[in-house]
């Protein structure tokens, strides 16, 4: 399936990293959660010493062989199985420590990232879902996954197969990687030639290639820019410093456009003000049911029409709501129990996570009068 976008907003409001507010009404605060302008590899504190050892060891380490190697490893896609949100959860587990502003679980970024978008994009959904996904390969970190060392996962990205631009954060260390003295990766277009498109350019491997395969795989019918996103949300040399540029195609000239409006939220969005997780979940899954067919029951004829097994105005008591949880056990005990309360106070128990339903306006077909 095929899903058209529109252009976001000029793009130039959006670019301007200086402003603190932007014509959307964004708020970007000026310090991140260490009291720090964000982004700022020079700062003298003890984050920004793990920062720099974590680059030094990327950029001798990943080099064109290394990433071959590796998207052939993962490319199989043989390490779990799993739902979309059951891999949110997992990333409790995960802390990047290539990240100078941000030291909380990495699901509450993809939720402040998601929900700061949902607000200001209301009818792009597919950017909420693409801002909850883009960091899932993350859990690359983790043992089920093969427990990479944080080099190979986090941290910008950058071309491999030609020479390294200067635009990329501690330069100095790729001097030690085995691809720095290669006269065929050494000049600016190296083995690639100008306007071939990033998608056939070897890019250092992480948790942005990975979740992109995933994607790919599962058959996602994101848009071409939310894919695009989760592929190079991680390449600031290209979206921040304008380097590489050369290497991309018009595709890729129209998708940055989207990646441009993307990053503000990501990079900025890092907060200490966490997400209610619980009030927010069915709403994100809704949007992996849509875009992801991540439910098995997505593809029961029985399942996968507008009415499914019900009839339209059969009322929500007889229809099965979402997934188990909190809502529908407090109803019961409350039903169990003999409360008085009015059937508004009852339905305000069972239904208040239904946002799908009492937010977007969706499933209204299934009321009763």
């Amino acid at each position: 399936m095929t899903i058209l976008i529109e252009n976001p907003v000029p793009v130039q409001q959006v670019e301007d990293q200086e402003k603190s507010v932007s014509s959307d009404g964004f708020v970007a605060p000026e310090m991140n959660s260490f009291g720090q302008t964000f982004r700022d590899y020079n700062a003298e504190s003890e984050r920004q010493k793990t920062v720099e050892e974590f680059y030094r060891l990327q950029h001798i380490n990943q080099t064109y062989d290394f990433v071959k190697k590796m998207r052939e490893e993962y490319g199989k896609l043989d390490k779990a199985e799993m739902s979309i949100w059951e891999c949110c959860e997992l990333l409790n587990e995960v802390v990047d420590e290539s990240d100078p502003d941000l030291d909380e679980p990495q699901i509450q970024h993809l939720l402040q990232s998601a929900e700061a978008i949902r607000r200001d994009y209301p009818d792009e959904d597919w950017l909420h879902l693409t801002a909850l996904i883009h960091d899932l390969g993350k859990v690359l970190t983790l043992p089920k996954f093969g427990g990479l060392p944080q080099w190979a996962v986090v941290g910008d990205t950058f071309p491999l197969g030609c020479a390294f631009d200067k635009a990329n954060v501690h330069h100095k260390y790729f001097e030690d990687n085995p691809d720095y003295k290669n006269p065929a990766y050494n000049t600016k277009n190296g083995i690639y030639s100008e306007g071939c498109g990033l998608d056939n350019v070897i890019i250092s491997w992480g948790h942005d290639d990975y979740m992109y395969m995933v994607a790919k795989e599962n058959g996602t019918t994101l848009p071409s820019a939310g894919l695009f996103i989760v592929r190079y949300h991680s390449f600031y040399p290209l979206h921040k410093e304008g380097a590489y540029t050369h290497l991309m195609n018009e595709e890729d000239k129209e998708n940055i456009k989207w990646l441009h409006v993307f990053n503000k939220y990501d990079l900025y969005s890092k907060s200490k003000v966490l997400v209610d997780v619980e009030a927010v979940k069915p709403y994100y899954q809704s949007l992996i049911d849509k875009y992801f067919k991540d439910n098995p029951d997505y593809n029961n004829p029985a399942y996968n029409t507008k009415n499914g097994i019900y009839s339209e105005g059969c009322g929500l008591e007889n229809v099965m709501i979402i997934s188990w949880g909190h809502d529908d056990y407090i109803y019961m005990v409350g039903k169990e129990n003999g409360t008085t309360l009015p059937s508004a106070g009852l339905f305000i128990v069972r239904y208040h996570s239904f946002y799908p339903l009492h937010k977007e306006g969706a499933y209204i077909y299934v009321h009763t009068s």
